[in-house]
């Protein structure tokens, strides 16, 4: 089956599916519309550029996210492959420098003989052609242009708001009123800790709750996802909510008092260099001033310099359970594929994943003319059946958890999911050598 094969999208679900097929020596035509066409969050023209937080969640079996990385490496996920190389020190999760990484995702990209890149914004599709496949990895931040063609084409129009943690320079940092650890003495000393005592929390939390906010072109909390909730939001459920919350001090030790601090907010590295750090957990839609004013009754931000605010923007998703089948391709269109978090999928390494799963899947449908499906008992085959089948609609965008696979016999969380892990990874073995993988 000879086909033109293009992607539209260099995120991180488009490089991965671009070098994949590259890999196997098959060309594709690469589509990106920056940095021609800006958004509202990218900083570069690099293609998968990390625009939210620079971890990749936990590496640990007992997370789902951790599971999750395992069967990106099993599928052999070369995005994953690049980011071991450019990883930062960051306690149980995996995080990395995401100028180095981005970049080297883009030399890789630009220096293939197998990939054509296009830097120009792609408005809309002629799926007339039935010798071209196309892979839509447009992500979250699709352009206004394309948003309504595809919305034209389905019928569908969705989304959702997300926020942004703002970053600071390390250098500005007040480190004489912050300790590094990590929470319960488990890592190499990744963190910065910046401690708040009772009466500093509490006019922290209440010059938060008090702080304007940028005006967003048809916000309701209602469409706020639930993981990347502003920290004022947050803030607005009750007075303890963040010591609950991202400014847990739960078993952190200030080594000037010999105990937990009241509150705590975190700080993790940028890049390898540690110049810079991001406010953990800190996502928000305050002005750019406020956030400063605000964040800097922190003792140890008190003379912080921002290098980037934290900002929300509005992400675009389809409603795939009506649009699409197991194999990310549209029930309607059999010349068209999805992967990323425009197909409901919410983080970094499920868009990566999915990326390799289509790419895979093309592979497939070019040499035999068929696709497959993943087992449902492996955390990215439950993670494409709940979008696809099982989500409820409309579709509420989702992320690894253990709670998308079928239960085991065992006592207490931890051993739970890691039967599960162990279960999905055999699944993944079996199905890989099966189909000759």
């Amino acid at each position: 089956m000879k086909v033109k094969i293009n992607i539209v999208g260099g995120g991180l679900a488009g490089s991965e599916a671009a070098l994949s097929l590259a890999e196997k020596g098959i060309e594709v035509t690469l589509y990106e519309m920056r940095p021609k066409v800006k958004t509202d969050v990218h900083q570069t023209g690099y293609f998968a550029e990390l625009v939210c937080s620079n971890s990749l969640k936990s590496v640990e079996l007992t997370n789902a996210s951790g599971l999750l990385k395992e069967e990106a490496r099993m599928l052999g996920s070369i995005l994953l492959e690049i980011a071991e190389r450019h990883r930062v020190p960051a306690g149980k999760a995996f995080a990395v420098d995401r100028k180095t990484f981005s970049k080297e995702v883009t030399e890789r990209i630009e220096s293939s003989p197998y990939i054509h890149v296009v830097r120009e914004e792609v408005k809309e599709i002629d799926l007339n052609d039935e010798g071209t496949l196309w892979i839509i990895a447009t992500g979250p931040l699709s352009s206004p242009a394309f948003e309504k063609w595809l919305s034209g084409l389905f019928g569908e129009d969705l989304f959702f708001f997300d926020a942004l943690s703002p970053i600071v320079a390390a250098d500005s940092i007040d480190y004489r009123r912050c300790f590094v650890g990590d929470r319960y003495g488990k890592g190499s000393g990744d963190y910065l800790n910046c401690p708040l005592d009772k009466e500093t929390y509490e006019r922290f939390w209440n010059e938060l709750v008090n702080a304007q906010v940028a005006p967003i072109e048809n916000f309701s909390d209602k469409l706020l996802f639930d993981r990347c909730q502003p920290v004022e939001e947050i803030a607005r459920t009750g007075i303890d909510a963040l010591r609950y919350g991202p400014m847990k001090p739960v078993g952190l030790i200030d080594p000037k008092t010999g105990s937990e601090p009241y509150a705590v907010v975190q700080l993790r590295k940028e890049n390898k260099e540690g110049t810079l750090y991001n406010l953990v957990g800190f996502q928000t839609r305050l002005k750019w001033g406020e956030q400063k004013r605000v964040f800097r009754i922190i003792p140890a931000l008190e003379h912080a310099e921002f290098v980037r605010y934290g900002v929300m923007h509005r992400n675009t998703y389809l409603n795939s359970p009506k649009i699409l089948n197991r194999d990310l391709r549209s029930k309607g269109y059999p010349n068209l594929f999805f992967c990323g978090q425009i197909t409901g999928l919410e983080g970094y390494v499920e868009a990566i994943t999915s990326g390799r799963f289509v790419a895979l899947n093309v592979m497939e449908l070019v040499k035999t003319g068929s696709t497959f499906y993943l087992p449902e008992k492996t955390m990215l085959g439950a993670l494409i059946n709940h979008i696809t089948v099982s989500g409820r609609v409309p579709l509420s965008p989702v992320y690894a958890n253990y709670g998308l696979l079928p239960p085991v016999k065992a006592k207490g969380k931890r051993e739970r999911n890691l039967k599960k892990a162990e279960r999905a990874i055999e699944e993944l073995k079996k199905f890989l050598k099966e189909r000759g993988f």
